[in-house]
């Protein structure tokens, strides 16, 4: 069965792709980088022979030429620096936002994402990761021009002394092997880092959205500790993390320091024993300066990528999932139409007509969340006019079937956005939806009517105007099947049975024209129901209507209690 992740997808290919994808502002931000490192190592070069042709033969014309090329020089490396920087740049950034569409558009994606990341787990991926990802497009650019400036710069000092030169070119590979032994480190410790961050930032989004439901059971405290408990494992593994950055940076400035110590001893030596002029002297004095900065570079790379590495193993594991909904490629002749369904899920059996209010009375939360999980994530134990759920395209299922669970988002926006995402109702359209879930009591609470503000999930909103909106959402969306778990448990009685009736007044007024089905204990969802399902035990015990199962024992338990 095909799946929309990406199980081909590692770290390394999604590095390669990287650079793939934006090679072309890489290659011409890279020269324009290389021509600036090398302008860099070219201004000690110019000021030494500027001593030896011009200052020490006291010739102004030969100084004024090599005032004007030092001019020239400057010139250069700053317009390279400030057009390659800002190809760079936006590479960097075009990749970050591609990355960010890719992971979006697998969140989002029809048949979703089998992960146990959490929701701010997944935001991280999206936010820091994929920044790590890109910046290392840019510490490329850097190690490139850097690698060029050493090669040019020890070709440069072999001109001047073949010992010096030798020095460089063999010292420079040498210091960065001996850096490069943290590498593996820093790669676990950065790792661990952002994991452990993230799951921090997971759980604290986690915590906010439900910090009324946690007042309301009293659990503010362990919800904290818990908090605690996570957040101080991410501060431990940052400490981690930064410990081995910085002895990265101890031992490059400790390696680079002394090879640079030992370059300028050696040219000093050169340089009293007339082997090389002052010119020269400076030319290597200002070369060996000037190499602390690619080696310095260098060594950083290695962090960089690993801590770009340990990002990209988290997004491709992402990407790599699979889609959390089976799927086949049958189109149901009229989607448009609701059909007769047969569920057969173990023990629990039955059959619903096409146009009927089917009210599902059930005493076990586990089987009540497991037969809408098979509803949502298609089920071939549920068929419509025979055809299994899984065997449905996702358009085609899209179409028939929305399952609207107990806890619904509500987003950032207006109550229009919330309740017609799309913008496909007019004002008496919404108006009737409304008025059937009740939500125009929200309404008239705001001068601005429709177009009131809400805030990012509601949080403004008492838990009853929450449920309400969402049940507007719901019937806004005119699915030909309907199924909602539980959608008046915050309202009052008497907009229960107002809701009731709405449901019926507005889905149900022609025959056949859609099927609803309410999984609820509420008596007046379930009295206005055509038929009622009591589900014990896993399987059926019970059906008839809400008053021809008001003498069951089990009924009047679970329901009239």
């Amino acid at each position: 069965m095909p799946t929309e992740g990406r199980p081909d997808l590692t770290a390394r290919t999604l590095l390669r792709r990287a650079v793939r994808r934006q090679s072309g502002r890489l290659s011409a931000g890279t020269a324009l980088i290389v021509v600036w490192h090398l302008s860099e190592t070219m201004v000690p070069v110019l000021i030494g022979l500027t001593i030896d042709r011009a200052v020490a033969t006291g010739d102004s014309e030969a100084l004024l030429i090599r005032g004007l090329a030092l001019i020239a020089l400057f010139s250069v490396l700053s317009y390279a620096y400030r057009f390659g920087s800002r190809l760079g740049f936006r590479a960097v950034q075009r990749e970050t936002h591609l990355l960010r569409l890719e992971i979006a558009g697998h969140a989002l994606a029809p048949r979703g994402v089998r992960t146990t990341l959490l929701p701010g787990e997944t935001l991280s991926l999206a936010t820091s990761d994929a920044e790590s990802v890109g910046f290392a497009l840019r510490s490329l650019t850097f190690t490139l021009s850097s690698a060029a400036s050493l090669i040019v710069s020890g070709w440069i000092l072999l001109r001047i002394d073949l010992t010096l030169g030798l020095v460089v070119i063999l010292g420079v590979p040498l210091v960065l092997v001996l850096i490069q032994a943290l590498s593996p480190l820093i790669a676990r410790r950065a790792g661990a880092q952002q994991a452990a961050a993230a799951r921090a930032t997971g759980i604290a989004s986690d915590l906010v959205r439900g910090l009324r439901v946690l007042k309301g059971i009293g659990a503010e405290d362990v919800a904290a500790q818990r908090y605690r408990r996570v957040s101080r494992d991410a501060q431990h593994a940052g400490i981690r993390s930064a410990e081995s950055y910085a002895a990265m940076t101890a031992v490059t400035d400790l390696l680079s320091g002394l090879f640079l110590a030992v370059v300028a001893l050696l040219a000093g030596r050169a340089a009293l024993d007339g082997e090389i002029s002052i010119g020269e002297l400076v030319m290597v004095v200002g070369l060996t300066q000037f190499i602390a900065e690619p080696i310095r570079g260098l060594g950083d790379l290695s962090a960089q990528l690993a801590q770009a590495h340990g990002s990209a193993r988290r997004i491709a594991d992402y990407l790599a999932s699979p889609a959390l909904v089976s799927t086949g490629e049958h189109q149901l002749p009229e989607p448009g139409r609701p059909a007769a369904v047969t569920v057969e899920l173990g023990d629990l059996a039955f059959h619903s007509a096409p146009g009927e209010i089917l009210g599902i009375a059930i005493d076990d939360p586990g089987t009540a969340a497991a037969l809408l999980t098979s509803l949502a994530h298609g089920s071939p134990g549920v068929r419509l006019d025979g055809v299994g759920l899984d065997q449905l395209t996702p358009q085609s299922r899209r179409h028939q079937l929305a399952v609207v669970p107990h806890h619904v988002d509500l987003f950032e926006g207006t109550v229009r956005s919330n309740v017609d995402p799309s913008a496909r109702l007019d004002d008496s359209a919404l108006a009737a939806v409304l008025g059937a879930s009740a939500a125009d009591d929200v309404l008239a609470l705001d001068p601005a009517g429709l177009d009131a503000g809400v805030s990012p999930d509601g949080a403004a909103l008492s838990g009853g105007q929450r449920q309400r909106l969402a049940l507007a959402r719901a019937l806004a969306s005119a699915a030909p099947w309907l199924v909602l778990h539980d959608p008046t448990t915050a309202v009052d009685a008497v907009t229960e049975h107002r809701i009731a009736a709405g449901l019926r007044d507005l889905r149900h007024q022609r025959d056949g024209a859609h099927t609803t089905w309410i999984v609820s204990s509420s008596p007046a969802l379930l009295a206005a129901a055509d038929r009622v399902l009591l589900i014990g035990s896993g399987r059926v015990i019970a059906s008839g209507s809400h008053h021809e199962l008001v003498d069951h024992p089990d009924y009047q338990e679970l329901v009239l209690r």
